[in-house]
């Protein structure tokens, strides 16, 4: 029977693969004015009237800009949410502002999205090791239980991030709705986000499944069990020798 580890670990690295681009095109997202980067942010609102915001405000990964992602703020990793607005603003929904970031975003959503962040890269990083672990889990069980740990610790970071990202940007969303302005989560941020979650989950599972792989192997057309000492079998055989019959034993 072929080992099964042979088909099981380059289908997890191709599920682990697909799962580290698409967590790559939520974290550049803005970067540049490609597709779909151009198209990937968490959160577009109407922010119009909002002292020192713009007109449509959207969210993405290291930046603050205007409608399709343009006019976007400078680079900064975690950036707080109100730096959409100036620092105590008017016409801002209330629930958002608070005395973090300069006066313009609340406690709240200051320390979800910081830590959310965080975990997004986290993630990344586990699952970029996990990937390179996953070459030599093609070449038995002991390479499926290294990339299975570490699919397993990118797994738990990235159920985290999505997470954390889901509340803050469904919270958000619901407080600028119930201020009477329009918004809207952004598909592309959130399809890739919980897509990649879950590619994470099948590589995982696969890569465990790759621990059990090639319990039996068959030699010479007899079965026998990996890790367990085969039975020996004595035959007998009986020849006559000076007239006596003698009986030898072998293996």
């Amino acid at each position: 029977m072929a080992r099964s580890n042979t088909y099981l670990a380059p289908l997890s690295l191709i599920f682990l693969a697909g799962s580290i681009v698409m967590l790559f095109f939520v974290i550049l997202s803005a970067v540049t004015n490609t597709s779909p980067l151009r198209q990937t942010y968490f959160l577009s609102a109407d922010t119009s009237g909002i002292t020192g915001a713009r007109s449509v405000t959207q969210w993405a990964y290291f930046y603050i800009c205007g409608e399709g992602n343009s006019d976007c703020s400078r680079t900064w990793p975690a950036p707080p949410l109100g730096w959409a607005w100036s620092g105590n603003p008017s016409n801002a929904p209330s629930e958002l502002v608070g005395s973090h970031g300069g006066d313009t975003t609340s406690s709240y959503y200051f320390y979800m999205w910081r830590f959310g962040w965080v975990f997004y890269l986290i993630a990344l990083v586990f699952s970029v090791l996990a990937f390179f672990a996953g070459f030599v889990a093609c070449c038995g069980r002991l390479g499926s239980a290294i990339a299975g740990f570490g699919a397993l610790v990118a797994l738990f970071f990235h159920t985290i991030a999505v997470s954390l990202m889901t509340a803050v940007f469904v919270k958000m969303r619901n407080a600028f709705i119930a201020n009477g302005r329009t918004a809207s989560l952004g598909k592309y941020a959130f399809g890739f986000s919980w897509g990649s979650w879950a590619a994470l989950l099948i590589a995982t599972l696969l890569f465990c499944l790759g621990i059990r792989g090639g319990s039996s192997d068959t030699y010479g057309g007899g079965g026998r069990r990996w890790g367990r000492r085969q039975r020996s079998v004595r035959s007998r055989r009986s020849y006559d020798l000076n007239g006596r019959r003698v009986k030898e034993d072998y293996a």
